[in-house]
């Protein structure tokens, strides 16, 4: 469950990594921290809600995961097309903010379901974040090996992955697959 859960979070830190010239530290620990808190987070969130607003959660969750994901997927593509392409290599608070909520929304749905299942939280919590930090560093160190070799193919690649995780978590809700 936390490799599953943790593979949004290793598609984006992959595009973010894609924005960087070389691999530092501090963006793989940023990256990781982020993805990881909240793939940790979130699940005991929705443990705590339970199953009361499970079908409150499930109904508009997928909507705005695909809003979040499709919005920056779409910015990424215009801008690999402008003049001066460039994926933002921007690890500020907000914009992190966004992608980690995006990329953790199915965690907190699982949350609420290991409250039905009677899970030992705590320990399935810490499991999922680190697991999600290592994706999460693993996947920025991947993004900069990338990116300095095919930049604009890159950009436009991490475009279309975070449009289709997006639109795969839109799908998976709507029951298409």
């Amino acid at each position: 469950m936390a490799i599953g859960l943790s593979m949004d979070a290793f598609a984006v830190s992959i595009a973010k990594g894609l924005a960087l010239p070389k691999i530092k530290v501090k963006h793989i620990c940023l990256a990781g921290l982020y993805f990881g808190a909240f793939q940790a987070l979130m699940p005991l969130i929705g443990f705590f809600l339970g199953s009361h607003f499970s079908k409150v959660i499930e109904s508009f969750d997928h909507w705005i995961a695909f809003a979040l994901l499709a919005f920056i997927g779409f910015n990424m593509l215009r801008e690999s097309f402008s003049e001066d392409s460039k994926i933002s290599p921007d690890f500020s608070p907000w914009p992190m903010l966004i992608l980690a909520v995006a990329t953790s929304i199915d965690a907190l749905a699982a949350g609420v379901s290991f409250a039905i299942l009677h899970v030992n939280i705590l320990g399935t919590c810490c499991i999922i974040g680190c697991t999600t930090f290592l994706f999460s560093a693993i996947g920025v160190a991947l993004g900069v090996k990338l990116g300095s070799h095919c930049k604009t193919i890159a950009e436009r690649l991490g475009g279309v992955i975070l449009i289709s995780l997006g639109a795969k978590i839109l799908l998976e809700h709507l029951g298409v697959f």
